[in-house]
């Protein structure tokens, strides 16, 4: 089985530029995944002209793709992970996969919901979330 990398050309990863967990995480991106995707913090982005918002945004991390599909969360990690070198679009065809991404996703929701209290975090990454 063969595993094409997809095209990142004017795709764009969104994130939390407020939370310093999250900072970490796209440093991370940014050393060690090679993709021509732009990684922008959502406060840095005309968000409607991507077709997001601040809530959806502050939430989950968000992919949009060139064709303007979205993808929220651990689908977004999975859709940056296809668009790089080297086997990391492996990785992120395997975590799209309809069994695994739902342990993948429950994953990223637990990490998102917690991540005040993961390295680097800090009373600003918490999210507002009603429980």
């Amino acid at each position: 089985m063969s595993y094409k990398r997809t095209s990142a050309e004017n795709s764009f990863l969104i994130w939390d530029g407020d939370c310093a967990f999250c900072s970490r995480c796209v440093q991370f991106i940014q050393r060690r995944i090679r993709t021509s995707a732009k990684i922008v913090a959502h406060q840095k982005t005309d968000l409607k002209v991507l077709g997001l918002t601040t809530e959806q945004c502050n939430q989950a991390l968000q992919w949009v793709s060139s064709d303007g599909r979205i993808r929220s969360g651990s689908r977004a990690v999975a859709e940056l992970l296809k668009t790089a070198t080297g086997a990391w679009p492996v990785l992120g065809v395997l975590i799209d996969l309809p069994i695994i991404r739902l342990f993948s996703s429950a994953i990223y929701k637990l990490i998102a919901k917690n991540r005040q209290h993961l390295p680097g975090g800090t009373a600003a990454c918490a999210l507002d979330s009603p429980d």
